[in-house]
């Protein structure tokens, strides 16, 4: 008799502790990049627990599809994509392997950031991967323009609140709180852009992932390492856009730290730019308005040398 009491109020111990810790998790978030979890950090604040699936560091069109990172899914109440393909190679199996029904799309806890925003380059006509890795939907890259940070941060709340009302006006209130720092930051960035000379603000990048902030800045794009997306270059692609660099007076040569930099820099110091590398994504004690102004700063920096 002693014993089964003594096992009852052990059961009743672990029950009260697990509960507890289900409290203190609130939601369960999972996001595919780090831009995306910075975001859902902020706009969550103590009533969620973030997780991303890439690195800051790592190619987000390439993530290794980690048993791991099917766990996190598996128990994850809300995953947040950034879309129009950006995932497409490695996140359904995820999902798949992650037998969660919450998390598939169309699900209760799923939410498609990319339908938050108005996708640029989306490409006309038939689309192959002749063409390299083609986005039929538009460019992914749309978290470099913090105004469209700005809207999937109030798309966040929104879905956040529906799975924890209780905490909607926090979330609110959050979202709300960073669309007012990024116009701060839009405005400000776009101004001291504009005070440089036309000539000054033409770069080349290694991925066309910036044509978002470029509409922002005011940044004229010449051309790319990459000859499709996707594709390494070949020594032809290097010596004619080397010609083109150099007639229009390129200034930088923009990649993510993710990308191979040996090409880049050969183009930079033939041309007499400089090879900028930006942060593919926000580090994980990183909010993602510091990301964006920590890019743009060094941008400006390169272009206005």
């Amino acid at each position: 008799m002693k014993l089964l009491r003594s096992l009852c109020l052990l059961a009743f111990a672990l029950a009260v502790l697990l509960a507890s810790s289900a409290a203190e998790a609130g939601v369960n978030v999972v996001a595919t990049t780090p831009d995306l979890a910075a975001i859902a950090r902020h706009v969550g604040g103590p009533a969620v627990q973030v997780t991303a699936l890439a690195l800051p560091t790592q190619d987000p069109h390439f993530v290794d599809a980690r048993p791991n990172l099917a766990l996190a899914l598996n128990r994850a109440d809300l995953l947040i994509v950034q879309g129009l393909e950006l995932e497409v190679g490695w996140l359904p199996a995820l999902q798949s392997g992650a037998k969660n029904p919450k998390i598939q799309a169309g699900g209760s806890g799923y939410l498609d950031a990319s339908q938050l925003v108005t996708a640029q380059d989306a490409p006309a006509g038939e689309v192959s991967r002749a063409q390299g890795d083609i986005h039929r939907g538009g460019n992914p890259h749309y978290l470099v323009d913090p105004r469209n940070g700005a809207k999937v941060a109030r798309g966040i709340a929104a879905k956040l609140a529906t799975l924890d009302p209780g905490g909607a006006a926090g979330f609110l209130d959050r979202a709300q709180a960073l669309d007012r720092e990024a116009a701060d930051l839009a405005t400000k960035q776009a101004a001291r852009f504009a005070a440089l000379d036309a000539s000054k603000r033409a770069i080349v990048v290694y991925h066309r992932s910036w044509s978002y902030l470029e509409s922002w800045l005011g940044v004229t794009e010449v051309g790319a390492v990459e000859p499709k997306p996707g594709i390494p270059p070949d020594p032809a692609h290097v010596a004619g856009l080397l010609a083109k660099m150099r007639g229009a007076g390129v200034r930088a040569v923009v990649t993510e730290d993710y990308y191979p930099t040996t090409t880049s820099r050969l183009l930079a110091d033939k041309s007499g730019a400089v090879l900028c590398v930006l942060a593919g994504g926000a580090g994980e004690a990183q909010g993602y308005l510091d990301h964006v102004r920590d890019d743009a700063d060094r941008l400006f920096a390169a272009l206005a040398r």
